[in-house]
């Protein structure tokens, strides 16, 4: 008997092939200033050692933190300094030493019969970049942008309304504070197959379309760690969004392949689910008439 075509399968199946084909690896169009210096503790000074260095590094540059300084919760709150809220630790080792009592003392034992077991020990430490009320130092950017703003682009931004932050170099909504953060200007550099105007725009949109999926907007679920299915499926969102809003506002005449590679990252859940590609095209959809809703009623009024 033959079976059923399957609509769903079929398209998830060449969308899949597609960007398996050809995506490649993603990269961050702007100037990365995760650290790779040698970690230190910002109070102490005293650099970390061992496998601490390995646990700081990644996070470090997993997370694009621009500085080699961590330290603990209480010892940022003796600086001046505050982590921010629904910031995460990363977990560093460090040894005590127990003192034993014994009957009789060894020859390893000290002067008063007992001795000493060294122990590990586990403690959470936060980097500079997860505080406020502490200058990070930045790396060197260009004088100047290396493209031009599009004012009809800027125009359709601004008139959403989004509060938008420009310095840093991560590229975030963020739920708590309802405002987005986007590197400035001068840190976007492109990609080989994106320009750094595109490269810009594509981000602020991305960003943009997170900020409309927010309880008092669209209400979308988000993912409350990062790489779980909900987050994934945000993620997917997201960029679709940013794809059909550059084509939508002439930034782009063509699909980037940068959109493929970041929606690359999550190609497990399109394969576990046929249909997801097609919730997350049709959430695409209107979180693009959201955004665009708001200059087209400016354009109207003013007609």
């Amino acid at each position: 008997m033959k079976s059923r075509f399957d609509i769903h399968q079929e398209i998830t199946d060449r969308i899949v092939a597609a960007i398996e084909a050809g995506a490649g690896e993603f990269k961050l169009p702007w100037h990365r200033a995760a650290s790779t210096k040698s970690p230190v503790n910002a109070t102490t000074g005293r650099a970390y050692r061992g496998v601490n260095i390995l646990s700081l590094w990644i996070t470090g540059q997993t997370l694009g933190y621009e500085s080699h300084e961590w330290a603990t919760f209480k010892q940022w709150q003796e600086r001046g300094a505050n982590v921010r809220k629904g910031e995460k630790g990363t977990p560093i080792v460090f040894y005590k030493e127990l003192h034993v009592e014994s009957g009789e003392a060894a020859a390893s034992d000290d002067a008063e019969g007992g001795r000493k077991i060294p122990f590990a020990r586990a403690s959470w430490v936060f980097n500079a970049s997860q505080v406020d009320g502490y200058v990070v130092e930045m790396p060197a950017l260009p004088e100047r942008p290396l493209f031009e703003r599009i004012a009809s682009v800027d125009r359709a931004i601004a008139a959403t309304g989004a509060q938008i932050d420009f310095g840093g170099s991560r590229a975030c909504y963020n739920r708590l504070t309802d405002r987005i953060s986007i590197p400035e200007e001068r840190a976007f550099i492109g990609t080989a197959t994106s320009t750094a105007q595109e490269a810009f725009y594509a981000t602020v949109l991305h960003e943009l379309s997170h900020w409309v999926g927010a309880e008092c907007r669209l209400n979308r679920e988000k993912g409350k760690r990062f790489a779980d299915r909900a987050y994934a499926f945000e993620e997917l969102i997201a960029e679709t969004s940013a794809a059909f809003l550059c084509a939508e506002l002439g930034i782009t005449n063509e699909p980037r392949v940068d959109h493929a590679q970041y929606i690359a990252q999550y190609l497990t859940i399109l394969k576990n689910d046929k249909k997801a590609i097609f919730s997350a095209a049709a959430a695409a959809s209107a979180t693009t008439d959201f955004i665009l809703a708001f200059s087209r009623k400016e354009q109207e009024e003013a007609a």
